[in-house]
């Protein structure tokens, strides 16, 4: 072999092996786009999942008041299960629920189903009847001795809505109050009119409490709630 075809041999060879090495300016280009596109396609399909987990599955709530002590401290922050009443599924007495409150229907409350469609609510002397029984609901869950507006009510449940109350009565601004707050606020013209705002429709009610994730994570399903079902 001549000394030329060496020699053009050679400068094939290392024409070829810097090429293994040297990536083209064009393709790094093309490997960013596509990279930087994979970042944002993900990102807005974690946003699409988030949005509709929040808007159909649960509904997030952070508690202001006291309301619902020793249950739910001021500044818990809890999550509600949207479809705990999905199909068939109805809420039950001593549920735990969020719903929109009847007089301004901007804010959410959260509260205990006490009474159910249909149900005769009597209570007295800080014990609940209902339909006439001769005994008293239980209420474990209750924080202190219940003194305050605890007598003299008697509710009748319109079928399709729900009687709620506060677990902490001798604060809790529930269903004995909100009558008088229709009135108040101008929502209602007469004391008959503004009984309808005693009671939360079950289209009103958000989801059923499950847990606290702030600052302590904690199942709000415990057996004490579950008593009498």
């Amino acid at each position: 072999m001549s000394e030329e075809n060496k020699d053009v041999i050679k400068e094939e060879n290392l024409n070829s092996e810097a090429g293994e090495n040297v990536e083209h300016p064009k393709a790094e280009k093309i490997n960013w786009k596509k990279e930087i596109f994979s970042w944002i396609r993900l990102i807005v399909i974690v946003l699409a999942v988030v949005f509709c987990v929040k808007q159909f599955v649960i509904v997030n709530a952070v508690v202001p008041s006291t309301s619902m002590m020793n249950l739910i401290e001021v500044g818990d922050r809890l999550i509600g299960f949207r479809l705990a009443y999905a199909g068939s599924a109805t809420p039950q007495r001593y549920d735990v629920v969020i719903f929109k409150y009847p007089v301004d229907e901007s804010e959410n409350y959260i509260k205990r189903v006490i009474g159910l469609p249909g149900e005769t609510v009597e209570i007295k002397n800080g014990k609940i009847y209902i339909d006439g029984s001769s005994e008293p609901l239980d209420e474990p869950y209750l924080p202190e001795e219940w003194v305050s507006e605890n007598d003299g009510y008697v509710f009748e449940v319109p079928e399709g809505c729900y009687l709620m109350l506060g677990d902490n009565r001798n604060v809790s601004l529930d269903a004995r109050a909100w009558a008088e707050e229709a009135l108040d606020y101008g929502v209602a013209d007469s004391p008959e009119e503004a009984m309808k705002y005693t009671y939360v429709e079950e289209s009103k009610i958000l989801g059923k409490a499950i847990f606290k994730y702030y600052p302590h994570i904690e199942s709000l399903l415990a057996s004490d709630l579950q008593e009498g079902e």
